[in-house]
């Protein structure tokens, strides 16, 4: 009987130690940004309580949660009827309390409220951890995947979303990548949903206008017109669908339309405060307005922040906004926060893509030992251990192997330095370093390679 091959479940992935490498200057660059701005770091559970996640992510998000079965006979709740007549909604809630969180907000959310007496406000933290979403696997989207969150709660000051536009272009400069930010206002969505009177409508209008990049003008009217969108409030749509212009056109075209909306205006004005301190400050990135950007989440409620790769086509890699009451689901009202998830795992792929990651030479090993037996293992040891005090990665082989398997070893990780330790280099008290791309081999004296090496 043949041996069934192990695999892993769609949408996850193994990373090989070259691979971490990369991942961990993503997340080491992104960490240095947060902490320059002032922001901590926290963790919570990769499992939560399916009522803290249920309902804040709207009805798509929902059926994207991996619920988690209860311990022992799950089924033994379950009633009879919603079994029978394959109420699968019904039948989930009955045997899962528990599913992987889908993002990094909502538990954080749930986190401030319980933890509110120990917080000092305006709470500022950054949080990375992986999160779990039963969507459809494809290029840039997976079911297993790291987020990198920074968020300050406890302030409506939009000073706050000034600063997260600010560490936006500091980390994508630092990772040498060109991004456009894209800017929208939920308050400027729901002054759109009023002024074609339809604001019971609004989550329906947002939905649908989130997918124009995706599905085309003609799919978005046809999709407001199945969710129940009157044809007169779609006709009024079309001149916000289809603005075209500068900025300062887009925004007066927006003000002669919303004039009537209070909620629109807000919006408008709010949006004019981001982009002038942004432009204030200089920075580097694009910034702009656009009316497409929805975000498909029920607990935004101002500022809408999608980040896109200027040279890759791969989707969003961070995105957030403004949440007025998200504590509030949690009985704790009134507390502002805003807040940006930066996508690592298509990051990584952009820098993939762009061969943008560097030579991370102080991760890797540097300098390789060969191992010719017992005798020689001691004084190399001894060696090794000022080597590595001297703050050079560094590593011996653990048998006296053949040179040829050894050398080998060190070609395939790429090491750059060999040190051959004989019984003449013994006597002679110098190192024999070979050069592994140049072949080169020369005796120096051990302060001597260590200098070489750091000057590598």
């Amino acid at each position: 009987m043949a041996v069934q091959k192990p695999t892993i479940p769609s949408g996850t992935r193994d990373f090989s130690p070259e691979e971490m490498v990369k991942r961990n200057y993503i997340f080491d660059t992104i960490k240095k940004v947060f902490q320059l701005y002032g922001y901590l770091p926290i963790e919570t559970p990769a499992m939560e309580n399916l009522s803290t996640l249920l309902g804040k992510y709207g009805e798509e998000g929902d059926k994207l949660l991996f619920k988690v079965l209860n311990s022992g006979d799950f089924l033994s709740n379950v009633k009879t009827d919603d079994f029978g007549n394959k109420e699968s909604n019904k039948v989930a809630l009955q045997i899962s309390e528990k599913g992987l969180r889908y993002d990094l907000t909502v538990p954080f959310a749930r986190y401030v409220v319980m933890h509110r007496n120990d917080i000092n406000f305006p709470f500022k933290r950054y949080q990375i951890q992986p999160v779990w979403r039963a969507d459809r696997p494809q290029r840039g989207r997976y079911r297993e995947f790291y987020q990198c969150d920074v968020d300050v709660i406890g302030s409506d000051a939009l000073l706050n979303e000034v600063e997260l536009i600010q560490m936006i272009d500091d980390i994508f400069s630092r990772l040498h990548v060109a991004v456009e930010i894209k800017l929208n206002n939920r308050k400027i969505l729901a002054g759109i949903a009023e002024m074609v009177g339809e604001d019971d409508k609004m989550m329906d209008i947002t939905v649908a206008i989130d997918k124009l990049d995706k599905i085309g003008l003609e799919k978005v009217n046809s999709e407001l017109l199945d969710k129940g969108v009157s044809e007169a409030a779609i006709e009024k749509l079309q001149p916000i669908l289809t603005m075209k212009g500068t900025q300062q056109e887009k925004l007066m075209l927006l003000r002669e339309l919303l004039q009537t909306s209070e909620t629109g205006m807000k919006g408008i004005e709010e949006t004019l405060y981001i982009m002038n301190k942004v432009a204030e400050l200089g920075v580097e990135s694009m910034v702009e307005l656009d009316l497409t950007l929805a975000r498909g989440l029920n607990y935004y409620t101002g500022a809408i922040i999608e980040v896109k790769a200027a040279d890759v086509k791969i989707g969003s890699i961070c995105g957030g906004g403004r949440y007025d009451n998200l504590t509030g689901i949690f009985g704790m009202d009134g507390t502002s926060g805003v807040g940006i998830s930066f996508g690592a795992d298509r990051i990584y792929d952009v820098l993939n893509e762009l061969d943008l990651f560097p030579e991370n030479k102080e991760l890797s090993t540097m300098v390789f030992f060969v191992n010719f037996g017992e005798e020689e293992e001691k004084y190399t040891l001894r060696v090794l251990q000022k080597v590595r005090k001297a703050g050079i990665n560094a590593e011996l082989f653990p048998t006296a192997d053949k040179m040829k398997k050894q050398m080998n070893y060190a070609d395939k990780k790429n090491i750059p330095f060999v040190v051959i330790i004989g019984q003449d280099e013994i006597e002679k008290d110098v190192l024999s370093v070979k050069n592994m791309k140049t072949g080169e081999q020369e005796e120096m004296r051990l302060t001597d390679f260590i200098m070489k090496v750091k000057a590598f």
